[in-house]
């Protein structure tokens, strides 16, 4: 009996990061809309003059709770004080693993695309890894200058950045690989602002409240504005997550706009449900019909176009098998050739006629629309043999 250690190690690492992550969006979508709801107590009243600058009351599985926020800390710390910053913590390591395994220790299957860029494997990883360090930098530089002070427009120039680098990793890497890369910058950002900054101001604030001293109320509010950074941050994330399930978007010769174009709905979404929060929901509720058509604008843009098939003449199945066995089965075969993979990708065995036969439609979305397979195109299927492909398939792919 053989087991497959390394993909038993991604399940576990990926299911971790999956765990954590959840743990982790969950507690800031929490306190988000928390901070967004509490009320001013009683002007005057007894929490008004304890320091209280709101509270909330909720009812949640058979209980009711009662949350109140400091305006600094109050006047005794309590012995128990509960933090967040683990699941961010895990969720960050666990991710930085699997891009590790994924893309970097398998670069020439996942991250490099030599019809794109031929460069080496340790090129593409030191681009990667400087991409992901220089996201941070800049983004720390751009929250510690004046632009900070008009949110609109920091969110605008961010936005734009992180454009231009899905636009320049779309140049150097697969679609995959780029779009993972923008991210792990994202991811990046949202973990370096719960280590770096974050805590840091919160265990400022409890250091001096310990010591009887007034807090600087900076550290609250920078910590407060990081934490609405990481919650916008939040959808676009989610999406790259699970991206590589749908090449018609890494795959498109657009695909760093497509990234651009998704994300703009997931932060219109989050921006509508934290205008919901505010009590601004009738405001807010244009952005769901502007994110809704945006996102189906999108998907007509990124449409494949018809190839012309105004050659009547027909293609053999006989060709496109050829074409198919010299091109792909190395990989998806009951036993691959390719010492990369122990079984065929995702389960898909096109060995056989009849499994070519099965996986047609399979075929012409990634190997014939979106050109993401054979993976970094190692095995050189050439435009001419992909238009084969597809014209066969249009003709009915039929096995004549």
């Amino acid at each position: 009996m053989e087991i497959d250690l390394m993909e038993w190690a991604q399940l576990a690492i990926r299911w971790i990061h999956m765990i954590t992550g959840i743990a982790w969006i969950g507690a800031s979508f929490y306190f988000v809309w928390l901070d967004m709801n509490l009320t001013p107590p009683v002007k005057d009243g007894y929490k008004d003059k304890a320091g209280v600058s709101g509270e909330l009351w909720a009812v949640h599985g058979g209980g009711f709770y009662e949350v109140q926020k400091y305006r600094l800390a109050p006047p005794e710390i309590p012995p128990t004080l509960h933090w967040f910053k683990y699941e961010a913590y895990f969720t960050w390591f666990s991710g930085i693993t699997l891009l590790t395994i994924l893309y970097y220790f398998s670069a020439d299957i996942y991250l490099i695309d030599r019809s794109i860029a031929n460069i080496s494997t340790d090129a593409a990883i030191l681009i990667g890894v400087g991409s992901i360090v220089g996201g941070w930098i800049i983004y720390d530089l751009l929250c510690k200058s004046p632009l900070i002070n008009n949110q609109a427009v920091f969110g605008v120039v961010l936005f734009i950045l992180f454009t231009l680098a899905a636009f320049g990793l779309s140049h150097v890497f697969s679609g995959r690989g780029a779009y993972i890369h923008v991210g792990a910058i994202m991811g990046t950002i949202m973990f370096a602002n719960v280590l770096m900054v974050i805590i840091p101001g919160q265990m400022a604030l409890v250091s001096a409240a310990k010591k009887g001293e007034a807090p600087d109320p900076v550290y609250g509010l920078r910590a407060k504005q990081r934490s609405l950074h990481n919650n916008y941050f939040t959808l676009p994330v989610l999406f790259i997550m699970i991206s590589n399930h749908y090449p018609m978007t890494y795959g498109n010769h657009y695909g760093w706009l497509l990234l651009a174009g998704i994300s703009l709905v997931g932060v219109l979404v989050r921006h509508f449900f934290n205008m919901k929060n505010q009590g601004q929901a009738k405001q807010g509720f244009i952005l769901l019909p502007i994110a809704f058509i945006l996102f189906f604008a999108i998907a007509y843009a990124a449409a494949p176009k018809s190839e012309d098939q105004s050659s009547t003449e027909k293609v053999p199945f006989t060709t496109v098998e050829k074409i198919i066995q010299e091109r792909c089965s190395s990989c998806h075969a009951a036993k691959p050739a390719n010492a990369d993979f122990e079984t065929p990708p995702k389960g898909v065995k096109l060995a056989t006629a009849a499994q070519i036969l099965r996986e047609k439609t399979r075929i012409k979305q990634q190997a014939v629309n979106t050109k993401t397979m054979p993976l970094g195109n190692a095995t050189q299927m050439t435009d001419e043999e992909r238009k084969l492909v597809g014209r066969w398939i249009a003709q009915g792919g039929l096995a004549n």
